[in-house]
């Protein structure tokens, strides 16, 4: 299991993965509206993508309602999410 720091933007002109800021902080944009979990499901399907991983694996641990959150991953390791980032 690897745990991942991403900051999320709500409304973007275009759904994107930044890169990884210097604090290690993923940036990831997405066109969906905060609410009602959209920006929230809508992240999580585009890391899935990213990542190459299930869509089922990939858990909000803490920053529910925040830009701010934190990603559990299942199934990979810290080096191994680094790599595919």
């Amino acid at each position: 299991m690897a745990l991942l720091n991403v900051r999320v933007q709500p409304r973007a002109s275009r759904s994107e993965v930044g890169g990884l800021s210097e604090d290690g902080v993923l940036r990831v944009r997405v066109t969906s509206p905060p609410s009602d979990g959209e920006a929230n499901d809508a992240m999580l399907k585009l890391l899935a993508k990213h990542l190459g991983v299930a869509r089922g694996v990939l858990t909000i641990v803490r920053g529910e309602s925040s830009r701010n959150k934190v990603i559990e991953v299942a199934g990979l390791t810290d080096a191994e999410l680094k790599q595919r980032l």
